[in-house]
């Protein structure tokens, strides 16, 4: 019997040792992210290693995650982080157990490693960053110290060995007291930064945009066909796709926002306020986007109707001329409030297509996820080249002189989009009945058009597709096709041809490194 009692409190102490590591880990946690809050909200260790982690990530395994979990992919690298924490927090617990000053020493290496990860971010403002990460580590540890004392004082109990004898009484009130500390901490620190984003959320509240003095035509009614299942020509706010690195979406104050031009054949330095841009003429244009990690018949485009001012022309304000007329620059780097940094090629910013520092989308200021206060545009290239969100500088230089954040990790420096059109409708693996099925979906090739869209069922000849009304070369376009469906399984394939008379490969690439190519197909059971 004596010898179950004590296999049985070594058991729970175990137990407990392990629930003392978690206790100190979410201490830590809560505690930093009281900190953060009079730092900033980006200082606190989940929100600064899972930065650094992404930064530190292959780009395939990156490609992997935006395609297998799309914009949950920052939660689930959240929820990741928060997991591997817990393991750590329920080891150095044990440890503590058996060896308590190591085991709480152990407690701030988590600490140095949050406040390594955000000094090192491209947006750190300094070694202040490291307060968050350093004293919520030294609060977890005090804690980890204390619980574990709880679990080793021996107690003198008559008939008792010493292990059995330790302070449960004192180790559940402190546990309790901690638990709740922890959790009113954390509610503060988030109470905090929630507020601190209210400047933010005030200046976007207050925006009123301008009428354009180039409004963009009406869209023809032609251009929106109506087909169950098909993509609405414009896609709202909500839907629009999100990709982007940023943990935690920049909430930015219209109010103190600034821009900066400068750099190699700059010959005036500019800086403009919010207000400056709101000021200026405006221009509105449909554009569809396209991010360079969609796959074939994937869902990272969108099109919306943009307004804004022309970057051509702050640039020629700047003394910026393109290469082709002796400019030095051939490369323009768009710089975040967050760090993230794109290079986009002068010559296509200044050809005269309709890029643009866009203020607005769809008729209301920016949503905060989309790049509120202000965020570029350059029709024809994929996003990681030309679409900078929450944008604060803009700096002229070359492609042989700096690599921004999506070359390092080996992604092509130029990046037109390629032509590429997708099934909506039927769906893959659908079911429809035998008959007339309309095929249908969307085809795009920003900046040269869409001239022709052509459907193959299974191994037979490629048929015309109906053709919406085009808009503009820089939409998308809408099609169906009219498909007599017979009974059994079936294969539908699309391709499109643009403007200049390219035909959409089938040869399959990946996304890596200028952007996935080959045909979308769907396989259906005809009934």
């Amino acid at each position: 019997m004596t010898t179950v009692r004590i296999t049985r409190t070594a058991l729970t102490r175990g137990t407990l040792a392990a629930l003392s590591g978690l206790l100190a880990g979410f201490a830590s946690l809560t505690v930093a992210e009281l900190v953060s809050a009079a730092v900033r909200p980006e200082a606190s260790p989940v929100t600064a290693v899972g930065g650094a982690a992404i930064d530190r990530t292959p780009a395939g395994v990156k490609d992997w995650a935006i395609r297998n979990f799309g914009e949950n992919d920052k939660f689930v690298l959240q929820l990741g982080i928060v997991v591997v924490l817990a393991l750590f927090a329920v080891v150095v617990g044990l440890l503590a157990l058996r060896h308590r000053r190591t085991g709480s020493a152990a407690v701030l290496v988590f600490g140095a490693v949050g406040a390594a990860a955000a000094v090192s971010r491209p947006d750190s403002t300094g070694a202040v960053d490291a307060l968050p990460s350093l004293v919520g580590a030294v609060a977890g540890a005090v804690l980890l110290y204390v619980l574990a004392g709880r679990l080793t004082q021996s107690r003198a109990v008559a008939g008792e060995r010493p292990e059995s004898g330790w302070d449960r009484r004192g180790f559940l009130l402190a546990a309790t007291a901690a638990a709740a500390a922890s959790t009113a901490a954390g509610a503060v620190g988030r109470t905090l930064n929630g507020r601190s984003s209210q400047d933010a959320i005030a200046s976007r509240a207050a925006v009123k945009l301008p009428a354009p003095v180039s409004p963009a035509r009406p869209i023809p009614a032609g251009a929106r066909l109506r087909v169950p299942g098909i993509s609405s020509f414009t896609t709202p706010n909500d839907r629009f796709y999100r990709v982007d690195t940023a943990l935690v979406v920049p909430k930015v104050d219209a109010n103190s926002w600034r821009l900066r031009i400068h750099g190699q054949g700059v010959r005036r330095e500019l800086e403009f306020t919010y207000q400056d841009l709101l000021n200026r003429p405006l221009i509105e244009r449909e554009i569809t986007l396209t991010c360079v990690s969609n796959e074939v018949g994937g869902p990272y485009v969108g099109h919306a109707r943009w307004i804004g001012v022309r970057l051509a022309d702050l640039l020629k304000e700047a003394g910026v001329k393109s290469p082709s007329r002796g400019g030095p620059a051939d490369q323009l780097v768009s710089r975040s409030v967050d760090g993230m940094t794109l290079g986009t090629p002068v010559e296509d910013v200044m050809d005269g297509r309709d890029a643009m520092l866009a203020l607005g989308m769809n008729g209301e200021p920016l949503p905060f996820v989309h790049g509120f206060p202000v965020r570029m545009i350059v029709p024809g290239l994929y996003g990681y080249v030309s679409a900078c969100k929450w944008i604060e500088d803009i700096e002229l230089t070359t492609f042989d002189d700096y690599d921004p954040y999506w070359v390092k990790r080996k992604w092509a420096k130029r990046a037109p989009i390629k032509t590429q059109s997708r099934i909506d409708t039927p769906k893959p693996f659908a079911r429809p009945q035998a008959g007339t099925v309309v095929v249908a979906g969307v085809a795009w090739a920003q900046h040269r058009g869409i001239d022709k869209v052509e459907v193959r069922v299974d191994d037979g000849p490629w048929r015309p597709a109906q053709l919406a009304e085009q808009d503009t070369v820089d939409t998308w376009r809408q099609w169906s096709y009219p498909w007599k469906a017979t009974p059994g399984g079936h294969t539908i394939t699309v391709r499109a041809t643009d403007a200049t008379g390219e035909v959409q490969t089938e040869k399959r690439t990946r996304t890596i490194p200028d952007g996935a190519s080959g045909r979308h197909s769907v396989v259906v059971t005809v009934d």
